[in-house]
């Protein structure tokens, strides 16, 4: 499938809603209101600033579980996601953290959510978390078995982890499209807030070989036009909240700007820039 005709876009930029501490989580307060109330205010804040598309996830919940979420967050992650759909016209994608891609995939399936975010798909990275294993057999499987249509982008290195053995860009790229079977790969930083460098990129597209690799963090209003240079989309949050703290609610401002921002250096002609790619099912 092309990738504009998921995102309606060449170069999607994709915000992220941040959801307030859920049921059964280390922080959980006891308001499922609140959480939908900022869930709603925050989606609606991103499509009215021009992202093409929204994905949620459950970042309050740390300390994260690590495979495998309580079925109370597997609810309200549902239930939020439907209200979403009801209020934005994008398409949605759930990332449930810390690496519960089954979850995510039966939650998009049953909202008709367009694509999951997956932390590890191939390989094994020690995280805080301990090891967390990549599970595509069971993941593609289970997509199979739903008959679902679901879009997999999958992190490679993913950030707040370290690969065990040997990092080596180039292979993890190609084994996570390659025999993980994934649909797309993201690219981060080390940590939350902090981009992949240039260099990275551009090894990732060519390891990528024509499917799409997308930015997963860091990206502002500074270094958007190099990222989109090199890259075929972008995942944005941090630089989306007011004052760009990732505690804070998403401001309305700061996504037109990026939009714009983004959208200024797209359209600009470069000698590097990279042609439109597909995001194949």
């Amino acid at each position: 499938m092309d990738i504009e005709n998921v995102f309606d876009t060449p170069k999607p930029i994709i915000g992220v809603v941040h959801l307030l501490p859920l049921p059964s989580s280390p922080r959980w307060g006891g308001n499922l209101q609140a959480a939908i109330d900022r869930a709603e205010q925050e989606a609606t804040a991103l499509a009215a600033g021009g992202v093409d598309g929204i994905i949620i996830e459950n970042f309050f919940d740390a300390p994260f579980a690590k495979d495998h979420v309580d079925p109370a967050v597997v609810s309200a992650i549902s239930l939020i996601a439907q209200r979403v759909k009801n209020l934005v016209m994008l398409p949605l994608g759930i990332n449930v953290l810390r690496n519960d891609a089954l979850s995510g995939m039966a939650i998009a399936s049953v909202c008709g959510c367009q694509f999951i975010r997956v932390n590890v798909l191939a390989g094994v990275m020690v995280t805080d978390q301990g090891l967390i294993e990549g599970q595509a057999h069971q993941l593609l499987r289970y997509r199979r078995e739903l008959g679902s249509q679901v879009h997999i982008l999958a992190d490679v290195l993913v950030k707040h982890a370290r690969p065990l053995g040997s990092p080596n860009l180039t292979a993890a790229v190609q084994d996570t499209l390659e025999r993980g079977l994934a649909d797309g790969v993201i690219l981060s930083g080390w940590a939350t807030g902090s981009p992949p460098n240039p260099e990275d990129l551009e090894l990732a597209r060519d390891a990528a070989r024509g499917k799409p690799v997308f930015v997963g963090s860091g990206a502002d209003w500074q270094n958007i036009g190099t990222l989109l240079s090199a890259a075929d989309g972008v995942i944005v949050a941090s630089s989306l909240k007011r004052h760009g703290r990732i505690a804070e609610p998403i401001d309305p401002i700061r996504v037109q700007a990026f939009v714009e921002a983004a959208r200024q250096e797209a359209a600009a002609p470069t000698a590097t820039a990279a042609p439109p790619l597909k995001l194949h099912s």
